[in-house]
């Protein structure tokens, strides 16, 4: 979630900067099973949070538009913290993991994910499956341990063919801005560690059984999120094409400085509010509050973000 305008290295000075004078630190991480679909147990993971200044969010939105807006609705004007939750489903066969987490080298407010698994008495050994929305650092950088060792060892990894095709190609680190050059070499590390092992999928059809790609454009070029079926209903795991439970809902046009193609992150979120909203389908975002578990709703043209207790 870093936009193509700042500058890696100034952007944690100031994320840290707002951290020290706001008090906008580490929330608390929990865990908690927020859907029981059919025969599976689905789970929201806090792999801590992050800290991002609101300048390099919104750049693009006029102060005096973005300004009021804030006020408003009682957000910070120098930065969001925005939760990092992963989405584990359990169904007494498999245990399947959407995303790894940040791992230790990305933000100190990140990287929670270690303890939470702990917690919650699961060993990374018997996770069989790691289901990857896409290759930003805050949803990648996780799936090495301190040992640069794969952190699941015995899990196949499910990873989005563009997605993979993107950040391994020869010539991306040198077509990347500064502020994702980083970005650029972290996801290559990775993703060389997790060649022996990796199954690459087209959005559009299953990936397991009962679990959905749908193809959703715009945060990253091969950026996918997912449908958990379960009988009649469905639980949508969003990865990034919607992050933030007051913007994306009512502002859902105003391009997002965390999108590789801001345009086609408006066309994505637009469509994926209308298809949620009409379908009344349970959803987790990664970076929505309290676990990010809800459901959107629709008055007329403005769309909202409704938490699961």
């Amino acid at each position: 979630m870093i936009s193509d305008k700042l500058n890696r290295r100034n952007f944690l000075l100031a994320s840290a900067a707002v951290a020290a004078t706001s008090g906008l630190g580490v929330s608390r991480a929990s865990s908690r099973t927020v859907y029981e679909l059919g025969h599976r147990k689905i789970s929201s993971l806090s792999d801590g949070n992050l800290v991002l200044p609101v300048s390099f969010l919104l750049p693009d939105v006029p102060g005096d538009e973005l300004e009021p807006f804030l006020k408003a609705h009682g957000m910070s004007s120098e930065a969001f913290r925005p939760e990092c939750n992963l989405t584990l489903v359990q169904d007494g066969e498999k245990t399947i993991l959407f995303d790894a987490g940040a791992g230790a080298n990305f933000m100190p407010t990140a990287g929670k994910l270690p303890d939470q698994l702990s917690d919650a008495g699961i060993d990374p050994a018997s996770v069989t499956d790691v289901i990857f929305t896409h290759g930003h650092p805050d949803h990648l950088w996780g799936i090495l341990d301190d040992f640069d060792e794969i952190a699941f060892p015995d899990a196949k990894l499910h990873f989005p063919q563009a997605e993979w095709d993107f950040w391994r190609a020869d010539d991306t680190i040198s077509k990347m801005s500064e502020a994702r050059k980083v970005f650029a070499v972290g996801a290559q590390t990775r993703l060389a560690a997790m060649e022996e092992n990796v199954s690459l999928f087209k959005p559009g059809g299953e990936i397991l059984d009962g679990i959905e790609a749908v193809d959703t454009p715009g945060h990253t070029p091969g950026h996918t999120s997912f449908v958990v079926h379960g009988g009649s209903e469905g639980v949508m795991i969003l990865g990034d094409a919607i992050t933030n439970h007051v913007i994306s809902f009512q502002k859902p046009d105003w391009p997002s400085g965390s999108d590789q193609d801001a345009q086609m992150g408006i066309k994505t979120r637009l469509a994926l509010l209308d298809r949620l909203a009409g379908d009344k389908m349970a959803v987790i975002g990664y970076h929505l509050p309290n676990g990010g578990a809800g459901r959107v709703e629709r008055d007329k043209s403005v769309y909202r973000f409704v938490g699961d207790s």
